[in-house]
């Protein structure tokens, strides 16, 4: 039986003694580097931190070096950057991907259309707490207004003229969606990358209408340019024609004013004495009439016959001018109120009045 060494029992205790402070130190550094290391936290320029203590959280917005109490509050970095993702194609090798690009327009009509869309994080808090993934409710909610909005368009808008208004009207539309769910992101902008019809074949038929429309600017170009040369000219003869109606217009209307005159004064004397009146009127016109014709009056059978004398009688004109220019019977003259133009009977006073009158 081995004997009982005290002096070995004590060294093995005080072996173990150290061995437990020195334990001890150690789980006390390591401690102290654990509260020290994470007590301490950087915040860049382009980064926000969301802190919570006891589960609150708190947005922290100055960069630079903050305290938190380990164990107690946690810190959680937001970029807040603008980013940006891509609809309808694929940004790594800029392949199309037809399932987000493929789109039916309001004429029904088929269209590749490539978006993309920049945002960046407008409130930490909400996008970190408010949903699992803030990103992919913003890449849903844009494929969904991209198809709202190219399908109220027609084709010749979304491949031409109408894709500022389109990039506007979609922006619009997902910020206005974005509130509705409140996920603490911001829409920066939105850009259409491409947009063509899907076969090589419709694209080389939506050329060929750009050409045309191209060919129906030049032409209608060409015809203002015709238009404003002929234009002036047309306008001076339009003046023209209308001065030269103008001056017809009063030309006639003084005509026509000079005869109402010559109308009244007739009818004054007319009044005056009718008899006298008549027959020199009468008179007047068969001088306008027959200015050359010589003629005499038959007044023997209570009628005036005028007869033409050279076209019968073949009398010169000299003997001609010496036949009386009218003869009349004294016992012809009753009835003379009856007589019409072509039936006037006047006697010899009647005659001398008139011949005096003239």
């Amino acid at each position: 039986m081995e004997s009982f060494n005290p002096d070995m029992e004590e060294k093995v205790k005080n072996a173990a003694k150290r061995a437990k402070r020195f334990v001890t130190f150690g789980l006390a550094l390591a401690f102290l580097l654990v509260l020290g290391t994470g007590s301490f936290y950087n915040i860049e320029e382009q980064e926000q931190a969301v802190l919570t203590t006891f589960g609150k959280a708190v947005s922290v917005t100055a960069p630079g070096l903050h305290f938190k109490i380990p164990l107690i509050q946690r810190v959680q970095k937001v970029n807040t950057t603008i980013q940006g993702f891509a609809l309808g194609y694929n940004q790594e090798d800029n392949e199309s991907e037809e399932e987000d690009s493929l789109m039916i327009t309001s004429d029904y009509n088929f269209v590749n259309v490539d978006f993309f869309i920049e945002y960046k994080v407008a409130d930490p808090v909400k996008a970190v707490y408010a949903s699992k993934d803030p990103v992919l409710i913003l890449k849903n909610v844009s494929k969904s207004c991209v198809r709202t909005v190219i399908g109220s368009y027609d084709v010749d808008s979304v491949l031409t003229t109408g894709k500022n208004e389109i990039q506007s009207r979609v922006k619009d539309m997902i910020i206005s969606q974005l509130d509705k769910h409140d996920v603490g992101l911001q829409v920066v902008n939105v850009t259409i990358q491409d947009s063509e019809p899907p076969t090589a074949e419709v694209m080389e038929a939506f050329k060929a209408v750009e050409t045309a429309k191209q060919g129906k600017e030049t032409a209608i170009n060409n015809a203002n340019k015709y238009r404003n040369e002929k234009l002036p000219g047309a306008e001076a003869q339009i003046d023209k024609i209308m001065q030269d109606a103008e001056a017809e217009k009063t030309r006639r209307m003084n005509e026509a004013n000079a005869e109402v005159a010559k109308f009244n004064a007739m009818y004054a004397e007319y009044v005056k004495n009718p008899q006298v009146t008549r027959q020199r009127m009468f008179y007047e016109a068969m001088e306008e009439v027959l200015p050359e014709l010589k003629v005499i009056i038959d007044g023997t059978d209570k009628t005036n016959t005028i007869l033409p004398l050279d076209s019968f009688s073949g009398v010169g004109s000299a003997e001609s001018s010496q036949i009386p220019s009218r003869t009349e019977s004294p016992g012809d003259r009753s009835g003379e109120e009856d007589m019409g133009w072509n039936n006037r009977d006047s006697t010899d006073d009647t005659a001398d009045s008139q011949n005096g009158e003239e």
